[in-house]
């Protein structure tokens, strides 16, 4: 018996979509189904359940956020310039219309009242991304320093992706980030 061929990275992908449009727990496998174009059998055989191939998804979406931070930080004058310019992206990324929130918040939000492997693996992922920060900070700052403006950072972040869609908010959010972190090198004027 031959295996079906498909690519991995297109399933998770288009997983991706699927998970962070609708949650773990709306999605149905049949809806897994019929937005990967897999038959059940190959799905199964491929990532073994649903959980498994929602924390592939999960993976998939944290490691491509960690190389776009990566990427800003190592290309900006400074790690200050950087967190601006990543923070002024996810203002422009967060009053757009089709905005959908970050995943990992979504998920960490969703599946925050049962807890479980999901929601630790979705917060284990947001803690990364906070050693992250907190790693290009020290380029900067002492570690107890750069850990406590991780942190400050992180929740500046995680506010700003469930603040929502509406008029002004971009100016509101570019304001309350100001006020809020002001060792950054703010470059807009108030």
């Amino acid at each position: 018996m031959s295996r079906a061929q498909f690519d991995r990275d297109e399933i998770i992908d288009k997983s991706i979509e699927l998970f962070w449009k609708n949650g773990y727990s709306a999605s149905s496998m049949k809806q897994v189904v019929k937005t990967t174009g897999l038959k059940p059998g190959s799905l199964y055989l491929a990532f073994g359940n649903k959980e498994a191939l929602f924390r592939e998804a999960l993976e998939s979406y944290a490691q491509q956020s960690i190389a776009r931070i990566r990427s800003i930080l190592d290309n900006a004058p400074s790690v200050g310039e950087g967190i601006c310019a990543i923070l002024e992206k996810n203002i422009e990324d967060s009053t757009s219309e089709n905005y959908s929130s970050c995943f990992l918040v979504k998920t960490q939000l969703e599946l925050a009242a049962e807890g479980g492997e999901l929601h630790e693996f979705a917060s284990a992922k947001l803690t990364e991304i906070e050693a992250l920060y907190q790693s290009y900070l020290e380029k900067e700052f002492d570690t107890e320093l750069s850990n406590q403006r991780a942190v400050s950072l992180m929740l500046h972040i995680f506010g700003m992706r469930v603040y929502g869609y509406h008029h002004g908010a971009a100016e509101r959010m570019r304001h309350g980030l100001r006020e809020g972190l002001p060792w950054l090198p703010w470059k807009y004027n108030d």
